[in-house]
């Protein structure tokens, strides 16, 4: 049976998060295979790059499904759009081998979280970005991440709810910088635990704020202890970039790994 891996773009203020649950829950796996059944006049289901919690966007999430329905890649995308709400969109389509896989195919992911650093609180784009009006210095912020680069244990940035059998992730970069009032995290990774990005903000916040040394950091990953660390950030900010697969594949350049 052809195989597809289909580029799906989302806002995820409206959703419980990507992973389907019970009903009368919205999720945006549901909906996502629930237009393509449509398109496929059979039931389809789909295997994502990464889950994304509850009010986490994603710009480019891939999914995989087979169907041995005849319609062009660009059928695909199209009609699956045309039967999704206003808030999720298929960006692409491409036949793929049936070796691929949208989640274990995938070397790396990306994530960015951004943060809107200034006294008064945001309207436009509020739904879109963390809001923290004290000073942070992003140098301190930037420096401080940089101890997380590599292979660790990150069981100090992973939920008590993670399912992961065991934390050790490679962290392949990490940077902070800031445009004007805006203060921006871009980390990329082979894989992330469960809310390792909004734990690893939300102690990068009081080094930012000088409440903490830049060497904190370092020290929480050592320490692998989740109750030293800093409170999980809001979900609000955080978007999955996309996932990062080897040029074989075929897949748009956006989501082609460049190492």
């Amino acid at each position: 049976m052809p195989r597809y891996a289909l580029g799906v773009e989302y806002d995820g203020g409206a959703f419980h998060g990507w992973q389907r649950v019970e009903a009368g829950v919205r999720s945006v796996q549901e909906t996502l295979e629930t237009a393509l059944s449509s398109v496929a006049d059979h039931e389809v289901h789909v295997v994502c790059a990464g889950r994304t919690d509850a009010g986490v966007h994603a710009r480019c999430q891939v999914v995989h499904f087979d169907s041995d329905a005849r319609r062009s890649p660009r059928a695909w995308a199209l009609g699956t759009t045309s039967r999704l709400p206003a808030d999720v969109s298929a960006l692409w389509c491409r036949e793929v081998p049936e070796t691929f896989s949208a989640r274990f195919s995938a070397l790396a992911r990306r994530y960015r979280y951004r943060i809107l650093n200034r006294q008064i609180r945001p309207a436009f784009e509020h739904q879109y970005l963390t809001w923290e009006l004290r000073p942070l210095d992003h140098a301190r912020m930037h420096a401080a991440a940089q101890a997380l680069v590599g292979e660790h244990d990150f069981e100090s940035f992973r939920s008590s709810q993670c399912q992961a059998s065991h934390a050790r992730r490679d962290l392949q970069s990490i940077s902070v910088t800031r445009a004007g009032d805006e203060v921006v995290m871009d980390v990329q990774a082979n894989a992330f635990l469960h809310h390792m990005v909004r734990n690893i903000i939300g102690s990068l916040l009081p080094v930012g704020r000088g409440e903490r040394s830049v060497d904190w950091i370092a020290e929480l990953l050592a320490g692998r202890d989740r109750t030293q660390a800093g409170p999980t950030a809001p979900a609000t900010g955080l978007v999955f970039v996309s996932p990062l697969y080897q040029a074989s594949w075929g897949l748009p350049p956006e989501i082609t790994f460049a190492g």
